[in-house]
């Protein structure tokens, strides 16, 4: 169902919102517009703290605040239309709302998103049903067909806060619920009109409530009735007032600008310039994100220089030395030539000589490890020239005598 958030005195106006005749102030595929102020970064708006000044009440709206319940959109006649909308524009974009769907047959609570050229993005809950949610969507105003919505259920989003997010880009729109996709919608999708009626222009996000079907005479006047239909009947205001909640959102704009212009009148992705850098409480994201990628990169190329070095060090020095220090490698490789040089009878210049003195050292070790001949036989060569002293000093003996 194609609706608009509208003032209230534009409700009052136009009661008969079953044809939800979206308006602009300015539509760029017209004529040349002024730029859209461009959020650029990340913003965080938690109603259980109060009224914020990110967002813009309509003419006529009045809102409330509650501490565990977040902003209040109370509708208790047929005239009230409580909506706000953000101040800022974003350029593709992820948008999460935590709300309470408002109860009652005819009433209407809306998360959506929409441009200056019509494009628009929509969450829709209707007050008559507490199993199902509406998305839709709508390119450049197209209200020729509406076909386009659907209703995946939901468990009690009239008594219960769910999560309901919009993840739109260039390439595609996905609708979430609670962190599952249950609807994605692609740029070339029939739908769609292979991407001419996809949205794709600066949105701004707009909440609010309204009267779908304000009493029994709308039920059966032409201009009302498919409304009426579709709200499931005509709303009972002594069963008000109805609340509409929201506790918080987070909008992340995709884009990194201060302003975003239409460079032309076609409406076309392509065409959006954007201005200025980042904004925002987090204006480095899209840069910052970037940097880390190549930070990210940077490290994963040093990691792997500094992990290929030392397993290159551990193949050529932990052999000796059973440690992946290169400074310990170093040492102990020369206190292992010298070991080695005593053992063997080698000399230091022998051991230390070799270019690959820790490759050496590593077979070295394998010997001194393996064989204690070397010092046992050094003992033992010394005993036989002690005996050879000995017997030939008895020899001299015996002839003196």
């Amino acid at each position: 169902m194609r609706y608009s958030l509208l003032s209230a005195s534009a409700a009052v106006l136009l009661s008969g919102l079953a044809n939800a005749q979206t308006f602009t102030d300015c539509n760029p595929t017209e004529k040349t517009c002024p730029s859209d102020p461009a959020l650029g970064g990340l913003q965080v708006t938690d109603f259980t703290a109060g009224k914020s000044d990110n967002w813009e009440l309509a003419d006529g709206t009045t809102l409330t605040y509650d501490n565990s319940l977040g902003a209040q959109f109370v509708i208790s006649t047929k005239t009230n239309a409580p909506t706000i909308s953000n101040s800022k524009y974003i350029f593709f974009g992820s948008i999460e709302v935590w709300a309470r769907a408002s109860p009652g047959t005819g009433i209407v609570s809306s998360f959506i998103l929409e441009s200056d050229d019509l494009d628009e993005i929509d969450w829709e809950w209707l007050g008559a049903y507490n199993n199902e949610v509406e998305n839709n969507f709508f390119g450049k105003g197209n209200t020729t067909t509406y076909n386009r919505a659907e209703y995946p259920t939901v468990a009690t989003p009239i008594d219960t806060f769910h999560n309901y997010t919009i993840d739109w880009t260039s390439e595609r729109t996905i609708w979430y619920i609670d962190g599952a996709a249950v609807r994605t919608l692609k740029y070339d999708d029939a739908l769609a009109l292979g991407g001419k009626n996809y949205p794709q222009t600066p949105m701004k996000v707009k909440m609010g409530s309204w009267v779908g079907c304000a009493d029994t005479a709308a039920t059966t006047n032409p201009a009302t009735q498919g409304t009426c239909e579709w709200a499931g009947g005509a709303a009972d205001f002594t069963k008000g007032p109805f609340t509409f909640y929201v506790k918080n959102v987070t909008i992340q704009d995709y884009g990194c600008a201060t302003e975003y212009t239409y460079g032309d009148l076609t409406g076309s992705y392509q065409s959006i310039k954007s201005t200025g850098g980042c904004s925002g409480g987090s204006s480095k994201s899209p840069s910052s994100s970037s940097g880390s990628s190549s930070s990210s990169s940077g490290s994963s190329s040093s990691a792997s220089k500094t992990a290929s070095g030392s397993s290159t060090l551990a193949t050529t020095a932990v052999k000796p030395t059973g440690t992946g220090s290169s400074s310990n490698n170093s040492s102990g490789t020369a206190t292992l030539s010298g070991l080695v040089a005593a053992a063997t009878g080698t000399s230091n210049s022998s051991a230390s000589g070799s270019a690959s003195g820790s490759a050496t050292g590593s077979a070295a070790l394998a010997q001194a490890s393996t064989s204690d001949a070397a010092p046992s036989k050094s003992k033992h060569q010394y005993g036989i020239l002690d005996l050879s002293v000995m017997v030939l000093g008895l020899g001299l003996g015996y002839l003196v005598m």
